[in-house]
Formats: structure tokens, C-alpha cells, sequence
């Protein structure tokens, strides 16, 4: 009889998008796996994978006392149902709640921090709640993967987590068959993209500041936006602003997309000045693995992908001036050292980020634990 493993997210855009290559593999190695998210257009995509969804809705951000509740009501039904021999939890809720009921139904479990987003930024209520809340779930779990060095040593300083449950992973990983190297273009309009959600935490209006500095200076290029428009959110940008920039001829807004690869590919540089706290960004390794140069801000998460001046260059957070200094620089280097700043930064994903490096680590404690 196989094992039964559930992994919980806080969408099913975020499971198909960051966890496709582990459920592959569990399902490849006769794991039955059950998945659980609020449902969204990637549904199908999911359960093609070879696992079972469960659509769970829940309020990503919010923090509502009986929502919550019933969220952990929701989750407790689901695993007195499935029977589980092991949870993966990743996102603040899933990961925190699934790990509470984890407890409660005796099912052992594995957790992932995928960077610590803006609640750490601020001190305050909040802050200590989710403190309380984060060690409360991880006291018993057999494994915290940590995305970046900076989220761990934080964790264990504050003594939600000990050096014997903990362990370090190169962000998600990517799939280093799907995002292969390609050529730069060759077209007289230099492009920047930038691929995210289109939040203010992202650095979406300072990336449009800094490209509306470079038009005035009269530079040709052309300025992308990549991803999907956010609502119920405080770092929200709203549809109105977007269109706004649009119809100035600020940026060129691309909208949402079900495979970057296109996109990526008629880039010539890839820029991300998120000043939210990262895990490893995916846009950026993606990026990377393709061989695109990268200009991104020197900020936990996002400096772990850019050797500065080596496939990329690194700028200050929140810092218009700098990130338009730094494209500038970019522009005015060479075809041919822009594609060696590529090269190198595929170098280094293969090296350092290959999906395989994050799966074989999760079967290793998988199989100790099971």
C-alpha cells in the first residue's frame, strides 16, 4: 500500500508554478499524492501532474479570527478524510495551520519558508502573532526548508526553530530541460521585463520611474510588465494605474501568462527591484537558466541569484536613481558581453539552483521519515 502525502498552498497557480517537478516525482515513485488549495485556472494543469486537488478556500492575507477557524476546521475535515502519512505545508497558512492539524491528527510533516514577505518588515501585533504562530507549528515538524541563509539564521535567533530541524534549499529550483538557453534578440529596441505580480512590494513603480528617467534621456528601449494584477491587497497597483502608464507609453503591459518562456526569450535583460523579503525569487532563476542578464536589487532573496557585474547587477532598494543607473549600464554594454553576463548566469543556476538539487533533498527526509 503506498503512502499518502498532502501538500497544501495557498493557490493552485503556486502548486503547478513551484511544486510541478516534486509532485512528479513523488507520483513517479508511487507516493499517492493529494493536494489542496483555493481553486483557480491552473486546476487542471495540477491534476494532470498525476495527483488529486481539493479546492480549500482561505483568505491569503487577511487575518480574521474566525476565518481562520474555520480554515483550520476546513483542513482538520480533509485529514480526517485522506488519512495523510506525511503533510508538505508551504505559504504562512497552509504551512502554519496544516502543521497545527498535523499535530492534532498525529501526522508527521515537512515545512517550507519561502521568504518571510512584509509582516516581517514591520514590528508589531502582527509580527509577534505570526511569531507565536510559526513556533507553535514547527515545534514537532521533522524538516524547515529555508529558502536563503538570512530566513533561517532569523528563525533561530529568535528561537522558532533549532539547527536540527533545519535545512537549506536553493529557493524552488528550476527545470533546467524546460528553460533552456536562448539567444538574445536581435532587434533595434532594447526590451527590460520584469515578471512578477504586479505589486508596489515588487518594485513595479519604481521599475516604471526609472524606465520613465531613461526615456527622457532619450534611451530606445522598451519597458514590460509581466503578471497578474492583485485586489485585496495593501501593496495592491491598481488596473486604473497600469492602463495609466500604458496609455503614457510608460511601459507596455503584457498581462498574465500561462508559460514566461516567450516572454523571456524576446528579452534582453530581466529586472525584478523587489523590496519584499524573498525567498529566492523563480522569475529570476527562470530568468537566468535562460540566459538572460538580470538587474535586481541587493536585498534578501533577490541577491542570491546576481553575482554583481558577473551576469548581472545588483542596485539599492527603493532607489529610482540607482536601478535607472544600472539599466543604463546595461544598455550600453556589447551584444556580446550582455550574452556572456547570460551565460554565466546559466552557469551558475546549474550549478547552484537545478530543480533536482530541491526534489532529491525533500526525498531524502521523505524517506527517512516514511
Amino acid at each position: 500500500m503506498s503512502c499518502k502525502i498532502i501538500i497544501g498552498l495557498n493557490t493552485a497557480w503556486n502548486l503547478y508554478n513551484f511544486r510541478s517537478g516534486l509532485i512528479r516525482t513523488l507520483v513517479s515513485q508511487n507516493y499517492e499524492v493529494v493536494t489542496f488549495a483555493p481553486a483557480d485556472d491552473y486546476v487542471e494543469k495540477v491534476e494532470k501532474l498525476g495527483c488529486r486537488f481539493i479546492p480549500v478556500d482561505m483568505d491569503q492575507r487577511g487575518v480574521n479570527f474566525f476565518s481562520d477557524l474555520l480554515l483550520i476546521f476546513k483542513i482538520f475535515c480533509l485529514f480526517r478524510k485522506e488519512k495523510p502519512d506525511l503533510f508538505l505545508g508551504y505559504t504562512i497558512k497552509p504551512n502554519v495551520y496544516g502543521s497545527i492539524v498535523s499535530r492534532l491528527c498525529g501526522v508527521q510533516y515537512i515545512n517550507n519558508v519561502a521568504g518571510l514577505g512584509s509582516v516581517f518588515g514591520n514590528k508589531g501585533w502582527l509580527q509577534k502573532l505570526v511569531k507565536k504562530l510559526y513556533t507553535l507549528a514547527f515545534a514537532k515538524s521533522s524538516m524547515v526548508f529555508f529558502q536563503n541563509s538570512e530566513d533561517l539564521e532569523y528563525f533561530m535567533k529568535v528561537k522558532i526553530v533549532n539547527k536540527v530541524t533545519t535545512g537549506l534549499l536553493p529557493g524552488s529550483g528550476v527545470n533546467l530541460y524546460k528553460y533552456r538557453v536562448v539567444s538574445l534578440p536581435n532587434k533595434k529596441r532594447f526590451r527590460f521585463l520584469l515578471v512578477a505580480r504586479i505589486l508596489k512590494e515588487k518594485g513595479v513603480e519604481v521599475f516604471v520611474e526609472a524606465a520613465q528617467v531613461l526615456q527622457k534621456e532619450g534611451i530606445c528601449a522598451d519597458f514590460a510588465l509581466l503578471g497578474f494584477l492583485e485586489t485585496n491587497n495593501k501593496f495592491e497597483i491598481s488596473e486604473y494605474d497600469v492602463q495609466k502608464w500604458v496609455a503614457e507609453k510608460s511601459i507596455i503591459y503584457l498581462g498574465e501568462s500561462f508559460d514566461v518562456r516567450k516572454e523571456i526569450a524576446s528579452a534582453d535583460c530581466i529586472v525584478l527591484p523587489s523590496f519584499y523579503r524573498e525567498g529566492t525569487p523563480k522569475s529570476l532563476l527562470e530568468a537566468a537558466a535562460m540566459g538572460r542578464p538580470i538587474i535586481t536589487t541587493n536585498s534578501i532573496g533577490c541577491r542570491n541569484v546576481v553575482d554583481h557585474g558577473i551576469n548581472g547587477y545588483l542596485c539599492h532598494p527603493k532607489d529610482v536613481t540607482d536601478l535607472a543607473s544600472k539599466m543604463r549600464m546595461m544598455t550600453l554594454l556589447p551584444r556580446s558581453e550582455k550574452t556572456l553576463m547570460g551565460l554565466r548566469g546559466r552557469e551558475k543556476i546549474e550549478r547552484e539552483f537545478d530543480e533536482q538539487i530541491v526534489i532529491n533533498k525533500y526525498l531524502n527526509v521523505i524517506k527517512q521519515i516514511l
